[in-house]
């Protein structure tokens, strides 16, 4: 028996020798009080020299292998390994938790370091990602996260002079990061050419940006920003791997075991030679021995050398190195000797005393794994891995006298007995045999070993150790074991790292045990000390000692100060909740209810992936136009019922004395005194618990779910202020708000049984923690400490206190006054250390701290419910007895019994049984209120009587349910044995009640309403008198259930019977005989319906049959479907048949429709299904998926509906829920203004929602992200930089006398110095997004400056001067902007951009909030949207922004800018949104339109709720495509249409339609917050009356128009704003233009091109002019001095490419169509045009003399054309065989050649005229260019880059001096480069801005600027060069 419960001693951790090196760095310190921090495998170790004392940190599971101090030197952050790694933050004085970080790394955790002001901690995980994460600690909350980089991170560390900066560095990199918003962006170090590329192994950070590196060649790399200035070349000899910065300078250490000190400027001091100290160890640590006499400890390592370690002084007091790694030692019986056996097999002997050898043996070559001296000293045995023991002569001088030979494995263990005469041995197979000694002859026979006492017992098998081993498995890990036979304790040490104590001997397996965590992986070792004052244990792998002072049960009592350990892990674990053994058998209600699943086969939360699967099957079936849903409707009125079977303390008065409780899934609100109830919708499934606010207005309840929510609404205005979700799986059973009310702590129904506390008005998770492996039924916080609370289970009483993101627990300390019972129940008493618990035996337990000190009987059976008043206790137990106590529990003052005897007069109903179980209690208001068991709840006043409020069925499913003729009555019967008449009038309450022998399924009641027909569960049927509930007659023909019973219409003679058994039986009522037998049905009955005349049945079956028969006989008949529609039923019943086809919802195979029921008028058809939805159709419901209106109340399934005789009230009851809920029944037309019901049908409506061109473009649009674009060319063929060169004839010899090389430029300014270009700075954009954006210009500073963005900068442009600033932190396009319009926050704008995936790299999307006035960077938020934001949006008080994605879900993110966090974040839509606006005078609500979508958005706490919006109120309105939204006052919101109409919403139903608002779709709108008028935009024609913009009152039923006089034929507005008497424009064609209020006047204020790319562009000769042409059709002239377009012409067809002559009097333009004109530049007209081709023109260039027109194009042709000949243009000539499309061309200085690049990445040289090609290469050399805009050739190779696998370079063009060179890529980037740049890879600077595709770019006269042309973005960007000073 005494194996059933854990020993009562204990061991305390005293000192661990060791210290972890290998594979960790920086991992010790000194802390504040002088003492050493580090680590030892899984303790933290604080060491003080000046005491030689050691306290150690217990809190992590598995190895640590970090350590960081804070740095105010008190507090240590350590990191561990794992699967689930955490990091503690602890405090080095009281090794306390302070703060556990989890959730986020996995793998471990691999450095960690704080920040300057130690508020922050930053950590980098051991996964693929080397994840970095940033974090609050004290909140345990991670601020931001990011991938660290590809290989392995060794060190990172804060920059303590720069805020929010870090450098990181590892394999082969060091990063430099900037933390903004919660955005960490990594720059990589650049190594150039001042070091080798190498890996960095540690970093110490220095002022003014220089950070000081440790390299593993040892050398010390310098940085400065992101840049290596100087490296100090072999500061060590070998890696550095720790470097420290302090105020006097640095410390390195490195490989080479020195240690250098040096000053702060990195000049060395001294260096200090560790090398002839300690090495450390090798492999591992195995063999172990302790001294028969003194408190000696001997260990041997595979490093080879022995140690001897006195417990006394904790010191090492000697050492010496032997020949081989020593695997086990053992000390002779007179403590002189010490044997050591080695891994190659020998043996060696030392004198204890010096060392010295005494003899040295090898007679085995496998290692030997165990030696033991006799207990008289004549023999020592060894046993080796050679499967044999060999016994050696001590005094013969180690002489082998004896083996064992028997064992066929290795030998592990062995033990002598106390005579020396035997000897017992273990192998690895885990057989245990006997020998005699010194012989070794094998004992067999069982008798001979009965009585033999034993010296030592090291062995893992055998009788007396059976119980260390678990029931069920054999798994050999128990390494070692050892008896203490004085204390009758065994220790055992295993693979897991875990030390144990059992009882000895302990016989029976799977004993109780007691265990203690600290060495990681496995203990090879364990031993008592001589005198059984230590155990001493040996890691492995982690080489370290470890002793253990072992306190004996004696001492245990006198010393209740030593608490369980606080440790995460927790030591005492469930596993050895050991001192419970003897627990009594759970109480069957507990056992019942702890059987209870609530696992779901299908989720709600699954619905939607599930209706999306189904959709897809079903994509044909919905074409047909469905019915609309039905205009009546049904609105909750009642519901009988509490939930108490598996519910405790759920029952509460609210502030103004109502009751608020919950069953299915329903929060009720009950008013006693009207006997009405109000109810709380939110749930959409079972609610389990509810917990009220300490000022009882507001309650949490949580439901059942696959991520279960808790919601905590106000009981006075049932709204919700908060959900919670995302920590729990399954449900939740347990919440309890803190005494404050600002927290919740909640517990989950979880395998562990998650406990989780809340900020709950914030929705934030504070801290989490596992609770339990069995079922916790309490949570309570405490009410003086908020940072503590309790939990209460099965064999569970826990203490917990929170630190940081985790919570420390500490098992209750039963000690020896009891056994650690199940607790149901628990609360905190008078002070704060005080708490009571109620045991499932019916006492009830005092605790103070964490310690029992008084138990208290208090009922007969379990404590379920108790309640802490001011000066006492009230409690309530299954023996149905409420007791009041005093404040100690010291007298029991009065006790109420639950009788019937003693209900009150106005009761609502009957009590079912007398004492039934109580099982929640609640005081206030003079009265005790009390919920049972039995779903009654009850009030007790404190004089006695007893009043009945409510009441439902009890546990098990509710079925069957029948309405009376012709009373409000209906009759119910459950699979809870009783059959219950219910009152549906005013007075709700239950009139009757009868207990049955079995369960029911059905009932009916006789057309008369006299008899109550009533199936059971065996197969029985009775018939009662409907009053008195007796019985009339009763039958038992069938075996299965009886599943529905109906009496025929009229007079009631036939009683139609049907059953499980598949048949129906036809009974006459009269003469109580079965007159006929209805068989045919293939599957069990479901449903039965009589026709009206009483002759014919319709009968369903579980396989979907309908089939019908003719009564009384039971004839099958056939009738056609078209016929069962013209047949008149008695009732309906029946979800079979076309009729009822649409009843079925698209996920039909998951969910069955259960029950239905007609109208009596036979025009609404409501149904109940598995999903807890009760629906209501309109009748017939032909066609499949019908649309309909749901109402979910119920949780599960709702298994019957039935409308009362006048259709008044609907009743429904729920299955498993057990409740029974009325309905009222409301007439279309008759609506009260109050929360509309939800009205969804399953599938979106099919009718489109309308079509137009731009709407459809926007919303097919692929964005295309800049770092993956690829070509826009489509170009064929080897890069040039991969072309293999041929080497010419002549390679000419290093001196040459031939002449000097020519210039490969003509150059234009040949009389100036020529000054290379250092830098480009963007001064102009010409262009703005607003083909595909919306709702990004904004007025600025009062109407003088506009913002906009195009590509990836957002524009900042002056009005009057036009003038334009820039911000260009995106890295890629801006898709959407907005301004805050917050006065605290002014100027502040967001961004939001492009990206790849969400995996929060620096490619991902991202949103910008910046100042528009300087440029700053607020903040940075990476978010989960993949692809992009395309709509951004700040609240009112502007410090939430709202943003949507691109991704799938559309999903929609509400921000706290400021601070970087994301606060909630929920899918939008299942297609495109457009746009998501904030009300402006709001923070928590918000509208988004999209196709076919409008939806209006709440904010509680951390969850987003939506509602659609409803349009039934309006007939005929049709769900469309809303493009854009505003506000109104009075919670009115208006969405403009893609017809054009305009939309007036209020709250969330539609009220008014502004039809044809605008006569194209209305793309914008824009609330004026001053005055409340409204401005819309949309697509127009320009007529007399209307115009694109119109300015509306408050309202929207007045408006004036406005026309843009923009002469194009439609006006198409993406964007309006409204400012002082000013209203700003910007169009689809990119123009933006300010209209005035008064005059209507226009002022353009940005042009840009429609459409592009922009192909075409030419700087004029002379003057700051450039020509733009694109495929919008137009060419553009644009002047850089005037900041402004200056003129453009429409040319009809899109145009490829442009060039001025070198007068600048012509302009030549090649068209798309194969066309090319020339213009007179002062005229505009056209001097010649002509089209020789059929293809693109992709290049013209004029000779330099003007003589010569070259015209390239994608005819692989270049056609030539003498202008001197006039304007019929007659080509004269042209090149042949290019092998490709033409890209550029140049003409030579001389005009006799021209250079043509191609598609083939080969550049060809022809003559002109004569169009021959040039072979010769030498010669080509020799040519001066007269431009070079090629980006083939040698002189330009260096240009290409190595990341052009699918992008091509563009573009290029050298400047007029001859000596730089810009390129433009497929990239987006522009690069500044040396000409000429014959190196591969060549050295350049990028400039970034453009979006995909750079398409061309010019150097304009005097290299005054660059000129750059977007494909993607129509943008015209103008770079100032910036020379390099002489």
């Amino acid at each position: 028996m005494a194996a059933r419960s854990a020993p009562n001693c204990h061991l305390r951790l005293e000192w661990v020798y060791g210290y972890r090196g290998h594979q960790c760095r920086n991992n010790l310190y000194y802390t504040a009080a002088k003492e050493i921090v580090y680590f030892v495998a899984g303790v933290g170790v604080v060491y003080s020299p000046r005491e030689h004392r050691q306290k150690f940190y217990r809190g992590h599971s598995d190895d640590i292998i970090s350590l960081a101090l804070h740095p105010e030197r008190v507090l240590v952050a350590t990191g561990q390994v794992g699967k689930e790694p955490y990091i503690c933050v602890w405090d080095s004085y009281t090794v306390q938790t302070i703060s556990v970080l989890k959730d986020i790394h996995t793998h471990g955790i691999a450095c960690l370091s704080f920040d300057l002001d130690g508020q922050r901690l930053v950590s980098v995980g051991l996964d693929s990602k080397n994840a970095i994460c940033v974090w609050d600690w004290k909140k345990g909350k991670m601020l931001s996260m990011a991938p660290g980089h590809t290989d392995r991170i060794f060190d990172i560390s804060w920059d303590l002079y720069q805020p929010n900066k870090l450098v990181s560095c590892g394999v082969k990199h060091i990063k430099f990061w900037s933390l903004c918003g919660n955005s960490l962006t990594p720059k990589r170090g650049v190594f150039g050419k001042a070091g080798d590329l190498q890996t960095i192994l540690c970093l110490a950070c220095a002022r003014d940006e220089l950070t000081y590196s440790g390299a593993l060649s040892g050398d010390v790399y310098v940085w400065k920003g992101v840049n290596l200035i100087r490296t100090i070349q072999g500061a060590h000899t070998a890696g550095i791997f720790s470097m420290n910065a302090c105020e006097e300078g640095f410390a390195t250490g490195g490989r080479d075991g020195c240690i250098r000190l040096w000053d702060l400027t990195f000049k060395p001091i001294t260096v200090i030679d560790l090398r002839e100290t300690d090495q450390g160890y090798k492999g591992e640590l195995w063999a172990l021995a302790v001294h028969p006499t003194k408190p000696l400890a001997m260990t041997g390592s595979d490093d080879r050398s022995v140690r001897i370690w006195s417990l006394i002084d904790h010191a090492l007091i000697a050492r010496c190195n032997m020949e081989e790694p020593i695997r086990c030692a053992a000390v002779s019986t007179d403590g002189i000797h010490l044997a050591l056996g080695m891994k190659d097999g020998s043996l060696t002997v030392l004198r204890v005393r010096d060392m010295t050898e005494v003899v040295h043996i090898k007679d085995r070559k496998e290692a030997i794994h165990e030696l033991k001296y006799s207990p008289d000293g004549t023999f020592l045995a060894v046993g080796s891995n050679d499967s044999s023991v060999d016994i050696y002569g001590v005094v013969q001088r180690y002489k082998k006298v004896g083996e064992c030979v028997g064992s066929l494995s290795f030998i592990t263990h062995l033990d002598w007995s106390s005579d020396s005469r035997y000897l017992q041995t273990n192998d690895g197979s885990g057989k245990r045999l006997f020998y005699r000694m010194p012989s070794g002859k094998e004992v067999t026979n069982k008798e001979e070993m009965k009585g033999v006492q034993w010296a030592s017992w090291t062995c893992v098998s055998g009788l007396e150790v059976n119980g260390i081993w678990p029931k069920y498995s054999d798994i050999n890990d128990i390494n070692s074991v050892d008896g203490n036979f004085i204390g009758q304790v065994l220790v055992t040490a295993d693979d897991y790292g875990i030390i144990k104590l059992f009882r000895y001997p302990c016989l029976r397996k799977g004993a109780k045990f007691k265990k203690y965590i600290g060495h990681s992986a496995h203990i090879t070792n364990v031993r008592w000390s001589h005198d059984y004052q230590w155990v001493i244990s040996i890691g492995g792998a982690d080489h370290s000692v470890f002793q253990w002072k072992f306190i004996p049960e004696r001492k245990l009592k006198d010393s209740l100060h030593i608490a369980p350990q606080e440790s995460l892990a927790d030591s005492n674990s469930d596993e050895s909740d050991s001192d419970q053994s003897d627990v009594p058998e759970l109480d069957s209600e507990i056992e019942q209810e702890t059987q209870i699943t609530y696992r779901r086969q299908v989720y709600k939360e699954d619905l939607p992936q599930l209706k999306e699967q189904c959709r897809e099957k079903h994509r044909s079936a919905t074409s047909k136009r469905r019915v609309r849903a039905p205009g009546q409707s049904i609105r909750l009125h009642f519901v009988h019922g509490y939930r108490g079977y598996d519910c405790r303390s759920n029952l509460f008065y609210t502030q103004i004395g109502e009751i608020v409780y919950h069953v299915a899934a329903v929060g009720v609100i009950y008013n006693r005194q009207q006997n009405t109830q109000r109810f709380y919708l939110g749930h959409d499934d079972d609610i389990l618990c509810l917990a009220i606010h300490p000022l009882k207005d507001y309650v949490a309840t949580g439901q059942v779910g696959r991520d279960p929510s808790i919601h905590i609404w106000d009981t006075e205005t049932i709204k919700p202020l908060s959900i919670l979700k995302g920590y729990h799986q399954y449900g939740v059973c347990a919440v309890d708000f803190s005494a404050d009310g600002k927290r919740l702590a909640s517990v989950g129904i979880d395998d562990s049984h998650t406990i989780v506390l809340w900020d709950w008005k914030k929705g934030e998770k504070l801290s989490v923690t596992r609770g339990n492996k069995d079922k916790i039924f309490v949570v309570k916080m405490n009410p003086y400490m908020p940072d503590k609370l309790i939990t209460a289970g099965i064999k569970h009483m826990k203490f917990w206190r929170r630190a940081g993101g985790g919570l420390i627990g500490r098992k209750g300390y039963v000690g020896p006054l009891g056994k650690s019972d199940t607790m149901m129940c628990a609360v905190y008493g008078w002070t704060e250390e005080m708490a009571f618990s109620g045991t499932s035996t019916g006492d009830v337990c005092i605790w103070k701290d964490i310690f029992l000190i008084k138990t208290v009987k208090a009922h007969d059976g379990p404590v379920f419910s108790m309640h802490a008043l001011e000066k006492g206790f009230v409690t309530g137990g299954k023996d149905g007895v409420v007791a009041l106590w005093d404040d100690s529990f010291e007298r029991c003052l009065k006790t109420y019994a639950i009788k019937r005897a003693s209900l009150a007069p106005g009761s609502k109903g009957l009590l079912l049984e007398d004492n039934p179980s109580i099982r929640a209690i609640s005081l206030g208001h003079g009265h005790i209120l009390v919920g049972t068991k039995n779903g009654e709840i009850l009030e007790v006043d404190k004089s006695g009587p007893i009043t009945l409020l409510v009441q439902g069925h009890m546990e098990g499913d509710v079925w069957g349910l029948a309405t009376h003729p012709h009373l409000p009555i209906c009759a119910t019967v459950s699979d809870d044995k009783t059959l219950r008449i219910w009152d549906l009038s005013p007075s709700h309450c239950m009139l009757a009640v009868r207990k049955l022998k079995k369960g029911g399924r059905c009932c009916c009641f006789s057309p008369d309403g006299k008899a109550l027909a009533v199936g059971l569960n065996d197969g029985s049927f009775l018939i009662v008198n409907a009053d008195t509930l007796e019985d009339l007659v009763s039958f038992h023909h069938r075996k299965d259930v009886i599943s529905d019973i109906r009496f025929s219409p009229g007079s009631g003679k036939y009683l139609a019977v049907a059953s499980y058994d598949s048949f129906v039986d036809i009974y006459n009522v009269m003469s109580s005989k079965r007159v006929g037998i209805c068989k045919g049905a293939t599957s069990y009955i479901t449903h039965i319906d009589w026709d009206l005349r009483g002759k014919l049945l319709q009968v369903s079956t579980g396989a979907k049959e309908q089939l019908f028969f003719e009564a009384p006989r039971g004839k099958k008949q056939i009738i056609p479907s078209l016929e069962v529609e013209k047949i008149v039923w008695a009732s309906w019943t029946s979800v079979l048949g076309s009729c009822c086809e649409g009843i079925w919802p698209i996920i039909g195979e998951v969910t069955d429709v259960t029950a239905s029921c007609l109208t009596s008028d036979n025009v609404v058809l409501a149904t109940g299904d598995d999903f807890g939805f009760v629906k209501l159709f309109r009748y017939p419901a032909n066609g499949k998926f019908g649309k309909f209106k749901k109402y979910v109340a119920h949780s599960t399934h709702v298994t019957n509906v039935r409308w009362i005789y006048d259709d008044s009230l609907l009743v429904t009851v729920g299955g498993p829920d057990t409740s029974l809920m009325v309905w009222t029944y409301e007439i279309e037309g008759y609506r009260e203004k109050r929360p509309c019901d939800s009205e969804e049908s399953d599938i979106e409506s099919e009718e489109d929602g309308g079509y137009d061109s731009d709407v459809t473009r926007e919303n097919e649009i692929t964005y295309t992200i800049r770092a993956l674009s690829t070509n826009i060319r489509p170009m064929f063929g080897i890069k040039p930089h991969l072309q293999q060169k041929e080497p010419t004839v002549d390679e000419r010899p290093p001196v040459s006398r031939a002449l000097p090389q020519p210039e490969k430029l003509q150059t234009n300014n040949v009389g100036k110095k020529k000054r290379p270009i250092e830098d480009l700075v963007l001064e102009l954009v010409f262009g703005y997004r607003g083909r595909d954006c919306r709702n990004n210009v904004h007025y600025l500073n009062d109407g003088n400056d506009i913002i906009y963005h195009t590509a990836s900068v957002g524009i900042l442009h002056n009005v009057a001067t036009g003038s334009q600033s820039f911000y260009q932190e995106h890295n890629d396009d801006i898709l959407c902007l907005t301004v805050n319009q917050h006065p605290k926050f002014v100027n502040v704008v967001a961004t939001g951009q492009v990206g790849d995936s969400a995996d929060m790299s620096a490619t991902a999307p991202s949103i910008h909030i910046w100042d528009a006035i300087n440029k700053q960077t607020l903040s940075i938020l990476r978010c989960y949207h993949s692809k992009g934001v395309c709509s951004v949006s700040f609240s009112a008080t502007g410090k939430l922004l709202l943003s949507v994605g691109l991704d799938q879900e559309h999903t929609i993110t509400i921000w706290k800018w400021q601070e970087g966090a994301k606060i909630a974040s929920r899918a939008g839509h299942n297609q495109r949104i457009f746009v998501a606006e904030f009300r402006p005078d709001s923070d928590t609500q918000f509208v988004s339109v999209g196709v076919k979508h409008v939806r209006f958005w709440t904010l509680a706490g951390r969850a987003l709720l939506s509602k659609k919006g409803l349009l039934s109120t309006i007939e005929d309105a049709r769900m469309q495509t809303m493009l854009a939204v505003a506000f109104g006052a009075n919670n009115l919101t208006f969405t403009g249409t893609i017809s054009g109409d305009v939309c007036v919403w209020k709250d969330h139903v539609l009220c008014r339609v502004v039809a044809k608002a605008h006569s194209g779709p209305v793309f914008a709108m824009y609330t004026t917050l001053r005055d409340g008028l409204i401005v819309t935009g949309g697509k127009e024609r320009p007529s007399k009356e209307g115009g694109a913009v119109k300015l509306w009152d408050q309202e929207l039923r007045r408006c004036r128009a406005f026309r843009l006089e923009t002469g194009q034929i439609t006006d198409c507005v993406r964007s309006v704003c409204r400012g002082k008497g000013k209203i700003l424009v910007g169009t689809k064609n990119a123009e933006i233009i300010e209209v005035g209020e008064k005059n209507a006047v226009c002022n353009i204020l940005v042009n840009g091109h429609m459409d592009g790319p922009i192909w075409g562009l030419a700087t004029h000769p002379s003057r700051d002019f450039f020509l733009s042409a694109a495929e919008d059709g137009t060419v553009r002239l644009w002047d850089i001095a005037d900041k402004k377009m200056l003129n453009k012409v429409n040319l009809g067809h899109a145009a490829r490419t442009v060039c001025y002559s070198p007068e600048g009097d012509m302009v030549a333009i090649g068209m798309k169509n194969g066309e090319f004109i020339i213009l007179l530049v002062t005229s505009l007209k056209i001097w010649g045009k002509k089209r020789d081709r059929r293809c693109a023109i992709q290049d013209i260039r004029f000779s330099p003399d003007s003589r010569y027109l070259a015209v390239g194009s994608s005819e692989n042709a270049v056609d030539f054309y003498d202008l001197t000949l006039g304007p019929t243009l007659n080509r004269i000539s042209y090149c042949k065989d290019i092998q490709s499309f033409v890209i550029q061309m140049d003409f030579s200085a001389d005009n006799s050649y021209l250079q043509v690049s191609t598609g083939s990445y080969k550049r060809h040289v022809y003559e002109v005229p004569s169009g021959k090609q040039l072979m010769d290469q030498a010669a080509i050399d020799r040519i001066t260019w007269a431009t070079w805009t090629s980006i083939l050739g040698d002189e330009v190779v260096g240009i290409w880059s190595r990341h052009t696998e699918k992008a091509d370079v563009n573009c290029a063009c050298v400047s007029h001096s001859g000596i730089s060179l810009v390129t433009g890529d497929d990239f987006g980037m522009v690069k500044l480069f040396d000409f000429p740049c014959p190196e591969k890879f060549a050295k350049h600077k990028r400039f970034l801005g453009h979006s995909a595709h750079l398409t061309n770019i010019r150097f304009t006269s005097g290299d005054r600027h660059v000129v750059s042309a977007g494909g993607d973005d129509c943008s015209l960007f103008v770079w100032k060069c910036i020379h390099m000073p002489h």
